[in-house]
């Protein structure tokens, strides 16, 4: 046999064999409909990233349709219409919301989490294929409590000069969150859980977060638990991420420990997440979203919108929509992969809709 030959039936025989086997999924009668989803375009670059998803979807002919709502960051309180939205559609696709910084106005955010009861916070902070990043191998998960800690909101001024902040953990939201990601890890055949803690120094209040984590652990024996303090846990984060797998937090740990996750793993502008309780789930941009307040990344129209489409992605899955989720997924990956169409924060030039264009030409 020539090597010509030889090459041919190799080329052939490995044609056959990179094929996979299509997965069979059985949906339930009815699930084709279209789903409605409320949406949050959000202020700055919001309704650029999320229009850009609205594209993606049409594009796609994904079963979903939005029904927006006009929110923006300095509002008082939540506008009259959204919360019944949200509790009817149960999903809601979110831009994000400026929050002033002092002044004593209270955060939409916040907001929306308490009233919705949306306890778990997930950001997914992973390498993504060609694009560089400082470390490898980093595929973490934050799983954040939500809805207490420094973020109850309640303080004030005992007298002029002296500003009280109550810290609040509870047993039962502590109990709640330990098991959400346990439940996570044990559903997506992750190995380990670390509880993020100050328990050295708050004994009371971390320490009752760790005891809760303790015994839910117990009811996991095949998921690997350890716990590290909050300050070490920020260093080997920058030294050795790989170690790390899904992480536990209370409040204001988690929002610090993913923001230095994700930009380990390749910038907030490509980290997708989400929150989610018993009955409602917002998707929004994983870590926090920096250049909301960037005048010039609105006006240039060169907003990041990779960290939204993946946590769209994340939703269609929660709306039982697997095969479009990964039609998605897929052609964002092939996007950063091929490294021609990036913006500025991943140190290219391209815009957000030549983004958008370069992700919905990959989407067969």
């Amino acid at each position: 046999m020539s090597r010509r030959q030889s090459l041919s039936l190799l080329k052939n025989l490995g044609r056959f064999t990179t094929q996979t086997r299509s997965v069979t999924y059985m949906p339930r009668p009815g699930d084709g409909k279209p789903r409605p989803v409320t949406l949050i375009p959000g202020d700055g670059v919001g309704p650029l990233v999320t229009n850009a998803v609205e594209q993606v979807m049409e594009a796609m002919h994904a079963p979903v349709y939005f029904e927006p709502f006009d929110v923006h960051g300095d509002m008082k309180s939540l506008p009259e219409g959204l919360l019944e939205s949200i509790k009817k559609n149960k999903v809601c696709l979110k831009g994000g919301l400026k929050t002033p910084v002092g002044g004593g106005v209270s955060s939409l955010n916040v907001n929306l989490r308490k009233e919705l009861d949306l306890f778990a916070s997930l950001v997914n902070c992973f390498n993504l294929p060609g694009l560089a990043s400082r470390h490898e191998n980093v595929d973490i998960v934050v799983i954040r409590e939500n809805t207490e800690g420094e973020y109850a909101g309640l303080e004030h001024e005992v007298v002029p000069g002296v500003v009280e902040s109550l810290k609040v953990i509870t047993k039962f939201c502590s109990e709640r969150i330990a098991k959400y990601a346990f439940e996570y890890a044990y559903l997506n055949n992750r190995k380990k859980v670390t509880a993020v803690h100050k328990a050295n120094i708050m004994k009371l209040a971390d320490g009752l977060f760790l005891e809760s984590c303790q015994e839910v652990a117990k009811k996991y024996p095949s998921i690997a638990y350890n716990e590290i303090i909050v300050d070490n846990c920020c260093m080997q984060l920058v030294a050795r991420p790989e170690q790390f797998d899904v992480m536990v937090t209370p409040n204001l740990y988690g929002n610090l420990v993913a923001n230095t996750a994700a930009g380990i793993a390749g910038g907030t502008g490509v980290m997708p997440g989400g929150n989610v309780g018993a009955e409602y789930a917002v998707f929004e941009q994983g870590a926090s979203a920096g250049n909301v307040g960037k005048d010039t990344t609105e006006e240039q129209k060169n907003a990041n919108p990779v960290a939204l489409l993946l946590s769209s992605a994340m939703m269609l899955r929660h709306l039982q929509f697997p095969s479009f989720a990964d039609r998605l997924e897929t052609a964002v990956k092939r996007v950063i992969a091929g490294g021609k169409c990036r913006t500025e924060d991943l140190g290219g030039k391209s815009t957000t809709q030549e983004v958008v264009d370069a992700v919905i030409s990959n989407l067969n």
